[in-house]
């Protein structure tokens, strides 16, 4: 009976799925590159995402998170997604210098959605924050609202983007 118990013991431990763990993010170097243009992004203020893939020894970095939160909102993807960081802009130094190394998990974090302050690109940018309250003050200065990632509407990421519009860039 006890060889019987052990067996099933030693099978069950088999076949039980193996927890992932997620990747631990990386620091933003001068040499990154931004997923959809390849520009640097180290040349291009404001806020930044990176995606970890199964299977991809590097993450996608996104020089604004509008364009991090669009991919994630994308049918078509490489591989199966790990981990999603931000930048967090709680403890950012400046709008300018967002951070190497001041990522925050993206499901952890409060976004400003329809605020008027352009990202890296131009484009209208969907700001994190790790602290929400700093998310309210950033709203009251610059407007928009405060949604978690799930949350955030299609129309805000994905379409034309028009760089016409007067955005502010903040300091």
């Amino acid at each position: 009976m006890k060889r019987l118990c052990l067996i099933a013991l030693v099978a069950l431990t088999a076949c039980k799925e193996e927890v992932a763990v997620a990747p631990d993010p990386v620091d933003l170097t001068p040499d990154a590159l931004s997923y959809f243009c390849q520009m640097n992004i180290a040349e291009h203020g404001g806020p930044k995402g990176q995606i970890h893939l199964e299977g991809y020894p590097t993450p996608l970095f996104f020089a604004q998170v509008r364009d991090m939160v669009a991919y994630l909102k994308s049918p078509e993807r490489d591989a199966e997604i790990t981990a999603v960081y931000v930048s967090d802009m709680s403890v950012a130094p400046n709008w300018r210098q967002p951070g190497i190394s001041n990522w925050i998990d993206a499901d952890s974090a409060t976004f400003v959605v329809g605020s008027d302050v352009a990202g890296g690109m131009g484009a209208r940018e969907v700001v994190p924050f790790s602290d929400p309250n700093d998310a309210a003050s950033f709203i009251d200065q610059y407007g928009g609202a405060a949604l978690p990632l799930s949350d955030i509407p299609d129309t805000e990421v994905l379409g034309p983007v028009d760089l016409d519009l007067l955005l502010e860039t903040p300091a």
